[in-house]
Order: structure tokens, then sequence, then C-alpha cells
């Protein structure tokens, strides 16, 4: 017998907001009490190659509810990508062109069934639609919201109040966005909280074009990133990619604070509030550690995107390196020729960016030659095979021949 409570539960789990959230209920019910599914649509602009967990958290929360009637409808925004969304910026953003928006479409295919159930997803494309608007059709889409209504828009505001330019086809993007939902008619629209002005105006729109739907909106956190403060994002470098290697992923994981560990297990693990409410009791009573609970993490994380034998590699490699400090299986290999000063064997391995970086590894007694400490930093290399380290993480062999 299905709970529907405990399904309602775990629905509102982690969630910033649920807009209409009755409707969202009685989708789920209808599904099992008259076996009839629902439609929930994300859109996602591929304006760089690669998704990362950020993005998986809203990821997450569908595939949850594919589990309970919702059919997804991800949506490629192709046509709008090349216009760029102004949420959250401070200034216009770059044009990309077709060919690169195509190309990170076809990873982004690949990429959202490493979460998605792939036979309860269908992928869809807005310029199959939007390319064949007319510019009455444009007009008519751009008569529906006022000017002043898009200037409250917190960006917006603060860009027009600095006298930083704002584009038409910025004001444009949201308008796109919410026409998206008429054509899809969909049921639910997901995103980050970043999105919430966009997600209300494909619920405005429906309204105005008469779809006879309109979509209950739900938003969810953006994911705090590696260095425990801004959210994950590719330009600060405090993320991991769904694509990382699994060693990578996993050291990476068990980077994280032990109290942003918490709000990962919220958003990104699939054990239940209660199994999560067990682990945290454990740990503040003492009765596990909490790197233990960390590992558990970084093991479900990485076996997510990899697979379960790829992950327990990944924890023996992690191991085998941090707590019995033996080498790693592989580490990429450089080949020089004649003697070398030790700095400059460094930065040519790839181990620090310049000389002077080089330095200030071997002063702060960070820099190994075949595991041992090193603090000559006017040492030569003679012919030989070496392993060169840096700090725990950062392995390099080099031949001088």
């Amino acid at each position: 017998m299905v709970n529907l409570d405990e399904i309602y539960k775990e629905l509102e789990r982690g969630v910033s907001e649920i807009i209409d959230e009755e409707k969202v209920k009685d989708l789920i019910k209808n599904y099992y009490e008259k076996g009839e599914n629902f439609y929930v649509k994300i859109g996602m602009d591929p304006t760089a190659p690669d998704l990362h967990l950020g993005h998986s958290v809203t990821l997450q929360k569908m595939a949850f509810l594919q589990a309970h009637g919702a059919i997804i409808m991800f949506l490629i925004g192709d046509f709008t990508a090349q216009i760029g969304d102004p949420s959250g910026k401070s200034e216009t953003r770059k044009k990309l062109s077709k060919d690169v928006v195509l190309e990170n479409a076809k990873t982004y295919e690949e990429q959202v069934f490493k979460v998605l159930d792939r036979n309860k997803t269908k992928i869809m494309f807005n310029s199959e639609w939007t390319n064949s608007m007319s510019a009455a059709d444009m007009i008519e889409l751009a008569s529906t919201y006022s000017v002043a209504r898009m200037l409250e828009r917190d960006d917006f505001e603060k860009r027009y109040k600095n006298q930083t330019p704002i584009s038409i086809s910025e004001f444009l993007y949201p308008l796109l966005q919410g026409h998206d939902s008429v054509v899809m008619k969909c049921d639910i629209e997901m995103g980050g909280t970043d999105q919430k002005f966009n997600l209300l105006m494909g619920r405005h729109l429906q309204r105005i074009y008469n779809t006879g739907k309109e979509q209950a909106v739900i938003t969810m956190p953006l994911l705090v990133g590696l260095d425990g403060v801004n959210k994950m994002s590719k330009s600060l470098n405090n993320y991991i990619g769904v694509t990382d290697e699994p060693n990578q992923m996993y050291a990476k994981t068990l980077s994280i604070s032990d109290e942003l560990m918490w709000e990962w297990y919220k958003l990104l693990s699939t054990k239940s509030l209660k199994e999560i409410d067990e682990l945290k009791k454990g740990v503040e009573n003492g009765t596990i550690h909490p790197k233990e609970v960390k590992e558990a993490l970084a093991l479900e994380i990485t076996a997510r995107f990899h697979d379960e034998s790829l992950a327990k590699k990944a924890k023996e490699e992690f191991d085998k390196i941090h707590s019995l400090n033996k080498l790693p299986s592989s580490m990429e290999e450089f080949e020089i020729k004649d003697e070398i000063w030790v700095v400059e064997a460094i930065v040519k391995c790839g181990l620090a960016g310049s000389n002077s970086q080089a330095r200030r590894h071997i002063k702060a007694n960070a820099f190994s030659i075949d595991q041992k400490k090193i603090d000559d930093e006017n040492l030569v290399l003679k012919k030989g095979k070496y392993v060169l380290q840096i700090g725990k993480k950062n392995f390099a062999k080099l031949k001088v021949v």
C-alpha cells in the first residue's frame, strides 16, 4: 500500500519553494489512484559543455517525481542559449554561436541520463517552435508583459539603477522561456531559486494563452560548492563535474567540510530523511565517525555517475595514497633530456604554475621526491627516474635521460 504522506514528505525534502503545492500532490495522488501521468518541465541552456553536481540537485528531485508518475520534459534551450539567461547577471552575457550551443547540447543529452530514467524522459529543443515564430508572434508575446513589471526583477532593477545596459533581447529571454511552457503544456516546471522569475512567467503565459493549464512551480536551492561558501560554479572552480574521473570525484567529495556534508546529503543522496537523521545522531553521540559518513556519501555520488565497482576502486586508491602513504597506481609521465634544476622540473611536470610557486612549495615543506621531503631549492636532478610529489594529491613521474 502506497503511503502518500511519506511521498509528500519526501517531495518537500530540500525544496526551497513549491508554488501551488496542492496541485503537485493531486497529480501524484491521481497517478496512484487513476494511473494518470503528469508532465514536468526543466529547461537548461547548453552554455557550457558539461553539467556539475549543482545541476543534479534539480535532476535528483525530478528522478524522484519520475518514480511517482512524472514524465520529464527535458528542454534543451538551443535557441535561448544564443541570447543568454540574464538571471543573476550584472551585465549582458556574450552571445554564443549556434555551433557551440549544438555541441554542448549533445553532451547534455548524454549526461542527464546518469540521473533520469531514459524511458520516462522526453528530450526537446526550443528551436523547434521558436525558429518558426513570425515577427507578429514575437510582438504578440512581447505585449503580454510590461517594461515596468520586467524592471521589478531584482537583477534588472539593480542594473537599471546603476545605469548598466540591458538589451531588449534580455527582456525577451524570460518571455521566450515562459512561451516554452505554453507550447509544452507542462503541469510543473522546476529550476533553481535564481530561476523563479522565469518559472513564474511560464505560469503567467499559460494563463494568458488559455492553454487550460497553469503550471505549478518547484524551486531548488543552489548547491554550495567545494569552498563551502559560494554556489557551485565552474568559473569559481569549486565544482564536481558529472564527467569527472571516479578518483577525482571521490576525492573532491571527501574534501567538503563536515557541516556542508549534511546539506549535500539532503540534496544529493538517495538515502531517506530518516536514514540521514540516524547518521547525524550517530555522529553527534560519537558512535559514528564523520569521516565514515562522508566516505559513504562520496561512494554514493561516485557510483551514481560511474558504477559501484569504480567507486570502490576510487576509495581504495584514495586510502592507499592518503591513509597508507603509498603511491597512486597511475601517474602522468614526463621525460626530459639532460639534467634539470628541481624548480624547473616541478613546473615542467605541471605540479606548479611558475618557478616562484614551485619555490614556495619547497619552502613550505610540501615537495617530495620518491616520498622523501626535499627542502633544497638548488637541487639539480641528474639522469634517472623520479616520482615528484606536491602535497598529498599531486604526483608525476619524471625520467631524466
